[in-house]
C-alpha cells in the first residue's frame, strides 16, 4: 500500500488511514477503484487522480469510476457543511470544474448504483438518505405503537410544582411515542424532565437517560438522580470492521432492531446535537411502545455532523412539541438567562448585572482580546468571584489568530500548567486541560466523543491518561493527534457542556463567522458567571438581529410532514 502511494507522489502515512477506513482489503480496493481514496479526510481530487495514474496506467479523466466518485465527493463536501441534500445544478457546476464533460450522465450513473439518490431537483448521498428515512420510519412506528404509560394520579403527584405548559409536556411524554421539550435556559426544562422521569418510574417503567456528551450525561444524571450515559454507550458502541469500506449508520452499535434497548422511556438531553446518523441508530434501537422524549434548545447551533434532527422534528408538526418560554430564573437574578433569552429573540440589550453574573469586557483588536482573556481566567474571575481557574472555560469561534484556540491555549498553559512536557515527543503534561477533536468510542477503558473536555492525569510509557466527563481514557499512538489543549475551545465543541464560568471571546476576525445560533450557544454554556470579551464591533449586533446562520438542506422535515415519500 505504502509503495503504491509513494509511487503516486502521495505520503506513505496515508496507508494507515486507508487500512483503518477500508480494512485489510484496502490495497485491492484502491487498485480496482483509486478514486475511493477521496473517502479519506483531507484527500482531494488531484491526489486521487495521481493514485489512479499510478495504479491504472493509461486511465482517462472520463473513466466512469472517476465521475461517480466525484459526485459522491461533491456531496460529501456539502455534508461537511451540514447538508444532507444538494441541488443538482450545484453538483453539476462543481463537476464541470473537475473536467466532467457530462455531469448529468455522471449523476445518473451514481444513482444507478444507488450511491446517490435523487429527490426532486436535489441529490443525497446514500448514507444520509438511508439515515433520514430510518429516522422518519422510526418516529412513525413509535408514534403508532405508543400506549399511555402512567395513570392520572401518578402523573399529578409529580407535576404539582409545574405550571400548565410544563404539565402539558409531561403528559405528552407519557402518552405519545415521540415528543419534544424545548426552550431556553431558565425556563424549567430540567424540572420538567425530572417530573417526567419520576412519573414514569412511579408507574413501574424502565427509564434510560442519555446525552451526546459525557458532561451532558453527568448533568442529566444529577438532575434526575438516576444513571445517565452517552448515547454511544447506551447503544453499546462496537469497533467497525468493513472490508469494503462502506459505512452503515447502525453497524457500530450492539443495540438495534435485533436487540432493542431495555427501556420503556428514553430521554435524550441536548438533542440539538443529534446528527441524522446517530439519531437513526438511537431510534432504530427503540422497541415498539417505547416512548422517546427529545429535550433540547432549537435556537442553539445544529449538530456537527450532517442534518438538523431536532429542528426538523419540531418543524414537521409530526409529534407533540412543548416550548417553555416563561423565564423562571429572572426572579432569582438570572442575568445569564435574561441575556440569553434576549439573544434568542434577536435582541442584544445592555447588560444589567450588579452582582457581576455577566460582565462585558470591551477590547480593541485581537491582541487585546487575548490579553483580557488570560487576565480574566488567571486573575480577575478567581479573585473577584472565588471561582477556580479549573472551572473556567474559554470559548471562541476561531482557531487561528491571537484570540483563537491555538494561541490562547499556549498562553493559558504557560500560566496555568507551565511545567515542561513529560517527554519531548509528547505535547501534554499531567494537569493539562484537553479536548477531543474526533470520536474515539473504542478507547479503553472508556471511549470519548468529539468535544469532550478532560484533564490529563498521567503520561507514561507512550500513553496519556485523560479523565473525561464520561470516564477515564488511555490515549496513545495515532489517536493522540485527535487530542488538543482545551483551556480554550470552539463554540461547536463547547455545545452540550456547561461550565461554572465561561469567557466568550469575540475577536475582530470572528466577525464574519458570527450568527445568532453561534452567539446564543456560546453564552448559554455558563452556569454561574459569564464574561464576554467583545472586540467584534457592530458585527455582533448584526449577527444577533439577522440570525445569519446558513439554513441546512435536509429531507427529514418534509418526510415527516408527508410532503415527500421515500
Amino acid at each position: 500500500m505504502a509503495e503504491l502511494l509513494v509511487a503516486a507522489g502521495l505520503p506513505a502515512r496515508l496507508a494507515g488511514r486507508a487500512v483503518d477506513t477500508f480494512g485489510p482489503g484496502a490495497l485491492r480496493l484502491l487498485r480496482d477503484d483509486p478514486w475511493r481514496l477521496l473517502q479519506l479526510a483531507g484527500v482531494d481530487v488531484p491526489d486521487a487522480d495521481a493514485l489512479a495514474r499510478a495504479a491504472l496506467p493509461g486511465v482517462q479523466p472520463t473513466d466512469p469510476r472517476r465521475s461517480r466518485a466525484l459526485v459522491g465527493h461533491v456531496l460529501a463536501r456539502s455534508a461537511r457543511d451540514g447538508h444532507t441534500l444538494t441541488p443538482v445544478e450545484v453538483v453539476a457546476d462543481d463537476l464541470r470544474l473537475y473536467r466532467i464533460a457530462d455531469p448529468d450522465r455522471a449523476v445518473a450513473e451514481a444513482c444507478a448504483i444507488e450511491a446517490v439518490h435523487r429527490v426532486g431537483d436535489q441529490l443525497a448521498l446514500d448514507r444520509y438518505f438511508q439515515a433520514e428515512r430510518a429516522v422518519a420510519e422510526a418516529i412513525r412506528r413509535l408514534t403508532e405503537a405508543a400506549e399511555p404509560m402512567a395513570a392520572g394520579k401518578q402523573e399529578r403527584a409529580t407535576t404539582d410544582s409545574l405550571d400548565d405548559v410544563q404539565r402539558g409536556a409531561v403528559a405528552h411524554a407519557l402518552e405519545h411515542g415521540v415528543s419534544v421539550l424545548t426552550g431556553g435556559p431558565g425556563t424549567g426544562k430540567s424540572r420538567t424532565v425530572a417530573a417526567v422521569v419520576q412519573a414514569a418510574e412511579r408507574a413501574g417503567k424502565l427509564v434510560a437517560l442519555a446525552a451526546p456528551t459525557g458532561r451532558a450525561a453527568k448533568r442529566l444524571a444529577e438532575l434526575c438522580d438516576a444513571e445517565a450515559m452517552t448515547i454511544h454507550r447506551l447503544l453499546g458502541v462496537q469497533p467497525r470492521s468493513n472490508e469494503a469500506g462502506e459505512v452503515d449508520f447502525g453497524a457500530g452499535f450492539a443495540r438495534g432492531p435485533g436487540w432493542p434497548l431495555d427501556a420503556d422511556l428514553v430521554v435524550v438531553d441536548e438533542a440539538s446535537m443529534l446528527d441524522v446518523e446517530l439519531a437513526a441508530a438511537l431510534l432504530r434501537a427503540c422497541a415498539d411502545r417505547t416512548h422517546v422524549l427529545l429535550v433540547g434548545d432549537s435556537a442553539q447551533l445544529p449538530s456537527i455532523g450532517p442534518g438538523q434532527v431536532l429542528a426538523d422534528v419540531i418543524g414537521s408538526g409530526a409529534v407533540p412539541v412543548t416550548e417553555l418560554r416563561r423565564l423562571y430564573r429572572q426572579d432569582e437574578g438570572g442575568a445569564i438567562a435574561r441575556l440569553a433569552t434576549a439573544v434568542r429573540a434577536g435582541e442584544l440589550p445592555p447588560v444589567d448585572s450588579p452582582d457581576r453574573e455577566v460582565v462585558v469586557v470591551p477590547a480593541r483588536g485581537s491582541a487585546e482580546c487575548a490579553h483580557r482573556v488570560v487576565q480574566l481566567v488567571t486573575d480577575s474571575i478567581p479573585r473577584a468571584l472565588g471561582i477556580d481557574a479549573g472551572q473556567i472555560q474559554v470559548v471562541t469561534p476561531v482557531h487561528r489568530g491571537p484570540a483563537g484556540t491555538i494561541e490562547l491555549n499556549a498562553a493559558l498553559k504557560a500560566r496555568l500548567n507551565p511545567h515542561p512536557f513529560a517527554k519531548s515527543s509528547f505535547r501534554f503534561d499531567p494537569g493539562d486541560r484537553v479536548v477531543a477533536t474526533a470520536n474515539h468510542l473504542e478507547a479503553t477503558p472508556t471511549g470519548f466523543a468529539n468535544g469532550e473536555v478532560g484533564t490529563v492525569t498521567a503520561v507514561s510509557g507512550g500513553v496519556v491518561t485523560i479523565d473525561f466527563g464520561s470516564g477515564p481514557a488511555e490515549v496513545s499512538g495515532k489517536v493522540l493527534a485527535d487530542i488538543s489543549h482545551g483551556w480554550a475551545i470552539t463554540v461547536h465543541r463547547a455545545q452540550g457542556s456547561e461550565f461554572q464560568a465561561v469567557v466568550v471571546v469575540l475577536a475582530p476576525e470572528a466577525g464574519r463567522m458570527l450568527s445568532r445560533p453561534l452567539v446564543y450557544t456560546a453564552l448559554t454554556r455558563a452556569q454561574r458567571h459569564l464574561s464576554v470579551v467583545h472586540g467584534s464591533g457592530p458585527a455582533l449586533v448584526r449577527a444577533v438581529r439577522e440570525v445569519g446562520a446558513t439554513p441546512r438542506r435536509t429531507l427529514l422535515e418534509a418526510a415527516l410532514a408527508g410532503r415527500v415519500a421515500f
